[in-house]
């Protein structure tokens, strides 16, 4: 039987961070093993797999790469070093930090660090993108340390819903004028930041990631014109029971519809849930948004998209236990309205100007909203929070206030002018901000919108669920990835090279 691609079986181990342990002595290693240095033959078949992916480290010793081989050219300066995990030694790369003339190493040697998912290097565009979870960032900098702690599903929900949530942005940024947006390093993608943001939303959860038994990633900036990025985040975060072979017993799949590719999948994984609760049975499904917002330079024809372009992913996870916000209703609305679009093989989408606003945007986004109030018999006022997609700042609200929604009911989720227009992940970061904050049985009346074009209208209802998860990930909540001190800000050179990646 022939062997599985090589770049397979490095990210099988490299993505996870997966070790071995001998159950006879209790020696751990980096990479996976048959046997131990120090037991021999007697451990065959006592080896245990083990992984650092939730886990901290530190690190131990560094140097900075100036001379990079081809490969990692793209990337220098960067600092190499050694990083620990309770004895074990791991290569990496540090991650996120833009390195000076000047290098001093016992700045950064002996402090904790948590390993992020990212490209490993440069390749032609034929080939395979490598990712690693062998990069890392200091917990005490932008990005911190959460502890996964696994626990069973507890109580069922009388209506399927949101059991957790969690929203990745890069501590880069460039800001203009009151706007500022997240920017992607070098190595971050659609893919890496999906990675991330599910990875919280699981910690958030605090349930085992084999419970969830689909996964949806809606985006419009997938690296790979055919590949799934579902399947990638699938085998990262270990989703769905391990079926052997590296191969996970999980359904995954891909969505695209502009900036709604996400939301359109809250009301599929809502209705798999309630069909799951009637059969007696446990159903999770994750849902994110991604994207590495895409856009021409300013000089460029359809270049007036990156005044407003971001970088980042929400993901949510819908199931019929552990509910913290309950999905009450649903109305969707669509028309062909190419309003935007990018062509097959051209680098960069188009935008519609004008066209995008009254009979794209506004008439879409009122329609859905008003279509699921009156559904629902509900008037703005009997809605705490209203959350529509975000291009920019202006539409918004100006959609809010023609529907009747007073500034105070959309300032909350309106997330905008600290991450830029993060397409799929755009209303759900917004969503994801409010219940930061937001009270038990409070509602909130989500609306997305996606060009081509449609949108997906949401009443959501606040559980008391809500208060004992926050914890968990407040430490790298919306209000902290938007005020955080170690936000580093970049030119408009630098941000364009970024943009472009590796």
């Amino acid at each position: 039987m022939s062997s599985e691609p090589i770049e397979r079986r490095v990210s099988y181990i490299a993505d996870r961070l997966r070790g071995s342990q001998c159950t006879i002595c209790g020696k751990k290693y980096f990479k996976i093993r048959d046997y131990c240095g120090s037991c021999g033959r007697k451990s065959f078949g006592k080896m245990r797999e083990i992984d650092f992916f939730y886990q901290k480290g530190v690190l131990e010793v560094c140097t900075v790469i100036r001379g990079a081989t081809n490969k990692f050219r793209m990337l220098e300066p960067f600092i190499y070093g050694i990083v620990s995990f309770d004895g074990v030694m791991v290569p990496g790369r540090l991650t996120d930090y833009i390195v000076e003339d000047e290098f001093d190493p016992t700045k950064f040697e002996g402090r904790e660090v948590v390993a992020r998912f990212r490209r490993r290097y440069s390749v032609l565009p034929q080939e395979i993108i490598p990712t690693s979870s062998l990069t890392f960032t200091f917990t005490d900098e932008y990005y911190p340390y959460m502890e996964y702690n696994k626990n069973d599903p507890e109580e069922y929900s009388n209506k399927p819903g949101i059991v957790s949530y969690g929203v990745y942005t890069s501590r880069f940024r460039i800001r203009e004028g009151r706007m500022e947006r997240s920017v992607p390093f070098l190595d971050e993608d659609a893919i890496t930041a999906a990675v991330e943001a599910g990875k919280i939303a699981l910690i958030h959860a605090a349930i085992d990631s084999k419970y969830i038994k689909k996964i949806y990633v809606g985006s419009e900036s997938n690296p790979y014109a055919v590949k799934p990025i579902a399947s990638k985040v699938a085998q990262v975060l270990e989703l769905g029971e391990h079926a052997g072979d590296g191969v996970r017993a999980v359904d995954a799949i891909d969505t695209e519809f502009a900036c709604k590719a996400a939301t359109s999948m809250f009301k599929d994984a809502a209705a798999l849930s309630k069909y799951a609760s009637e059969e007696g049975e446990d159903f999770f499904a994750m849902v994110i948004g991604t994207d590495n917002s895409q856009s021409a330079p300013r000089w460029a024809p359809g270049g007036e998209l990156d005044f407003f372009v971001g970088f980042g992913a929400a993901a949510f996870i819908i199931g019929n236990r552990d509910v913290i916000a309950e999905i009450e209703g649903w109305y969707s609305c669509t028309s062909d309205t190419p309003d935007f679009w990018r062509r097959d093989g051209q680098r960069y989408p188009m935008h519609g100007g004008r066209f995008t606003g009254e009979p794209a945007y506004f008439k879409h986004v009122i329609k859905a909203a008003e279509g699921l109030m009156n559904k629902m018999n509900l008037k703005p006022s009997d809605i705490d929070y209203f959350i529509p997609h975000q291009p920019n700042v202006r539409f918004p609200l100006k959609a809010a206030r023609r529907l009747g929604f007073k500034d105070e009911q959309c300032l909350p989720g309106l997330k905008v002018a600290k991450f830029g227009n993060t397409y799929s992940g755009s209303s759900p970061v917004g969503l994801a901000a409010v219940l930061d904050i937001a009270k038990p049985y409070e509602k909130i009346l989500l609306v997305s919108y996606g060009s081509g074009a449609g949108s997906d209208a949401y009443l959501i209802t606040v559980t008391p669920k809500i208060t004992e998860k926050r914890s968990r990930t407040e430490k790298f909540n919306i209000q902290w990835q938007a005020e955080n001190p170690y936000l580093t800000y970049v030119d408009y050179n630098l941000y364009r090279k970024f943009k472009e990646g590796i």
